[in-house]
């Protein structure tokens, strides 16, 4: 396995960030700072992950938003 010291997501699922996010803001903030369909229309862990493991720059958004919380 490859170390990666700086790389604050290392070893961090994206179930675990978005569970975080969703705990922090509500469904309803998430959709507000990152406008992504399946945030506001019937949203669910599941089906978020399945769009966001599909779609690169939204998991991007994800992420960024993920790191600015913890900070």
């Amino acid at each position: 396995m490859i170390e990666q010291p700086n790389n604050p997501l290392h070893g961090i699922k994206l179930e675990m960030i978005l569970e975080s996010l969703v705990e922090q803001y509500g469904w309803d903030e998430l959709a507000d700072r990152i406008e992504i369909r399946c945030f506001y229309n019937n949203p669910s862990i599941k089906s978020s992950l399945t769009f966001l493991r599909k779609t690169p720059w939204a998991r991007k958004k994800v992420e960024n938003l993920y790191l600015s919380s913890i900070k």
